[in-house]
């Protein structure tokens, strides 16, 4: 990466212009954060899942909230847990690009998939040690309450969890 001032170029170029030259993307990028410095490698990576798993989790939050009390009492449960799924897909594929873009996070997939993989950490952590304790059930108690079809839903969703800042990231090119 060749340095300009406060803003970092890409070496890779993306594309190309109508003559055949190669265009390059300029990010800007602070040097500086307000602790001092601009955290490097781990250190981001963790900040930038939490981040995710925190706007991701407000949003569901929120979802969840909107679904049993409004949506439930028109339909069955079993109908609004799956009309609850595309609107919370949709606030991780946002909260995914938002994540990746504050924290300027290099288009590798192991950087992308380890954000995705600390959020899904700590949405487990939350699922199993917070929610489970709040309901004051077992996980093989909440298993067995679990729908056998719509009750799978949230596991794939938290597969998408795990793949989305990757998925967000890549660039479809013709």
């Amino acid at each position: 990466m060749a340095k300009l001032g406060d803003v970092r170029e890409w070496e890779k170029p993306y594309s190309t212009d109508v003559i055949g030259e190669a265009t390059r993307h300029a990010i800007p990028v602070p040097e500086m954060t307000l602790d001092g410095e601009r955290p490097h490698g781990l250190q981001q990576v963790v900040k930038a899942g939490a981040v995710y798993f925190l706007i991701a989790f407000g949003a569901g939050f929120v979802l969840e909230v909107i679904r049993l009390q409004v949506v439930a009492l028109h339909v069955s449960e079993r109908i609004a847990q799956a009309m609850e799924i595309p609107f919370h897909l949709l606030a991780m594929i946002i909260a995914a690009r938002w994540a990746i873009d504050r924290f300027t996070l290099p288009p590798f997939p192991s950087i992308r998939l380890g954000v995705g993989l600390v959020a899904l950490g700590l949405w487990l952590v939350m699922e199993w040690i917070v929610i489970l304790a709040f309901h004051g059930l077992s996980l093989d108690e909440f298993l067995a309450t679990q729908d056998p079809v719509v009750g799978t839903l949230p596991i794939g969703a938290l597969g998408v969890l795990t793949v989305m800042p990757f998925l967000v990231g890549y660039r479809w090119e013709r």
